[in-house]
This record gives structure tokens, sequence and C-alpha cells, in this order.
């Protein structure tokens, strides 16, 4: 059982079910709208201990108490899923993730994901998180390329204490709609959940926004699109596309943030990732070749 207490800030005049919304979802995953709306109907929600309402405005240093059940525990299933290993060893492995392979089990995608896969391949991994064995790092559905996967908890938080210093390399190679300007640059912009589409991301300035920066730099420009080398300084939820798709020049195929046009995959491909090994203290770094479906692309452009 997860218990948090709020109390309203001065200014806040909104929807009880919209405060909490933005609330539990500062720094975590966010809570849906229809999740909170379900919390308050089974009296798991009060304010100033009164049962409360998802309509009702909520007023300053009124306090709200939110009680969040325990799921179910669900037995993760290894599962006989193809993986690309691109290293291994008693520590780590670096696994080469396909496009449309989801990393973990989560509402929607209870199996068939990278986490299943890495249980049938492997008895060794860490148990940090339970819910994810030897995640350190995740990446999109739709985005394809190189993940970390921690063997045991030392090696586990080693590297995640890297990701959080922002210490790890990571260089991503996008496909962008348009023409790119500049040869390089540097996206200084604040990330946070969309105003009212809680399932996005947005440039947010106001409460939620976190600071994102993400450097570019122009390998190529073609007619229709620009061939770029993007480098994220910090790590939100969707940084790359929703800073590309902020300049104007989204990342294609991607029906999210950029044109609705199914016909093509995310461009956006994670090529190299360079960080200390836990164990032996040296930098080691890892670089992968395009996938085929963004290859083919380069490929008729350059007939």
């Amino acid at each position: 059982m997860q218990e948090y207490i709020f109390e309203v800030e001065e200014g806040a005049n909104i929807r009880l079910d919209l405060y909490l919304v933005e609330k539990l979802s500062e720094g975590k995953p966010a809570f849906s709208r229809v999740f909170i709306q379900k919390l308050i109907r089974s009296g798991d929600v009060s304010v100033d201990r009164n049962p409360a309402k998802a309509n009702q405005k909520i007023k300053p240093s009124q306090v709200i108490r939110v009680v969040i059940p325990p799921e179910p525990e669900k037995k993760l299933k290894a599962q006989d899923i193809p993986l690309e290993i691109v290293y291994e060893d008693d520590d780590l492995l670096v696994v080469n993730k396909s496009r449309g392979l989801v990393v973990h089990p989560a509402s929607g995608n209870l199996d068939g994901t990278l986490v299943n896969a890495l249980l049938f391949y492997s008895t060794q991994l860490s148990s940090i998180n339970p819910e994810r064995p030897g995640l350190v790092h995740r990446l999109d559905k739709d985005t394809a390329g190189l993940l970390l996967v921690a063997k045991n908890n030392p090696a586990h938080l080693h590297l995640s204490k890297q990701f959080s210093e922002h210490s790890i390399k990571r260089i991503y190679v996008a496909f962008v709609s348009g023409v790119v300007e500049f040869d390089e640059g540097v996206i200084d912009l604040p990330i946070g959940r969309h105003p009212t589409r809680r399932e996005k991301m947005a440039v947010n300035f106001k409460v939620g926004g976190r600071p994102s920066s993400t450097r570019y730099r122009v390998i190529k420009r073609y007619s229709k699109f620009s061939h770029l080398e993007l480098t994220p300084q910090t790590g939100r939820t969707h940084q790359l596309r929703v800073h590309m798709a902020s300049l104007g020049h989204s990342i294609l195929g991607d029906v999210t943030y950029g044109k609705k046009d199914k016909s093509i995959k995310l461009a956006l491909y994670a090529k190299y990732i360079g960080f200390i090994h836990p164990t032996s203290g040296k930098f080691i770094e890892f670089e992968h070749v395009l996938p085929d479906d963004m290859q083919n692309i380069l490929d008729n452009e350059n007939k």
C-alpha cells in the first residue's frame, strides 16, 4: 500500500482529479485520470478527512490523503523471444533491442516483452526491481537500439548511479522532417506531462516541467528530411521526440508528436552507449550499425 498526503498550495483552484494527476506524476510515471477517479470512487481519497468527489474544486491549505492499494502479485513469465546480444560478461548484458518490442510488462502488455525474453535467456538478472529484473533503463517501444541489462544487484546499483549522474554517454541517430538550418545546437527546454493529454509529454514551463537538454548535430541534409545525431544530456520520457518536435522537425514516423503517418516506423535508433564498467572500473563503449529499415531509407535517397 502507498499513502500520499498533500497540502494544497496557494493559488490552486482546479478539480481534485486533475490536481492529483499532476501531483502524483511528479518525478514518476503518470497515474491516469481514469485511475485517479477510480480511487476517489472507491473511497481511497479524502479531503480534510472527508469523502472526496472527482469534480470538487480544491482550496489552499486543504489536506488531501491518497491511498493506493497494492496490486495483486503477478508472476513474470520466461518466454522464448529472440534477442540480439551485443556483449555479455558476469555483470551485464548489452542488448540491441528491436523496434516494436516493449521493454517491460505493464497494462496492455503483460507478456511478450524484453523482460520476458531476458528471463528465458538468463537466470542471472538483478532483482533491485522485481517487476523489471535486470533493467537499468529503458527505451520506448518504437525506439530500437542498445540497452544495458544488469546481471546482479551491485552492477545494477553502479550503473543506476551513472545514469542518475548523467555520466553514461548515449548517442542516437534520427531522421527528422524538413531541413534543419543549423549544423549543430543544444535544445534546453523543460519537459513535463501534457496539460490535457496525460499519455503525452510536452515542453512545459509550468508546474511539472523538468530541466531537459539535448545536443544535435546534422550528419546530412536531404530534400525532405535531415539525418541527425542526437545526444541527450538528461533522460526525460520521450525527450528526443518532444525536443525535435518543438523545433518543428519531428522525427519521421512519430505519430504521437509528428505527422500522423503510419507508413513509416519511428526513425530513431540508440546506436552508441559508453559507461564505466561496474567491476573493472574501465570505460567501455559499444556502437551498432543502423537497423535495416533506417538504412533502406538512406539507400533510397542516395541512389
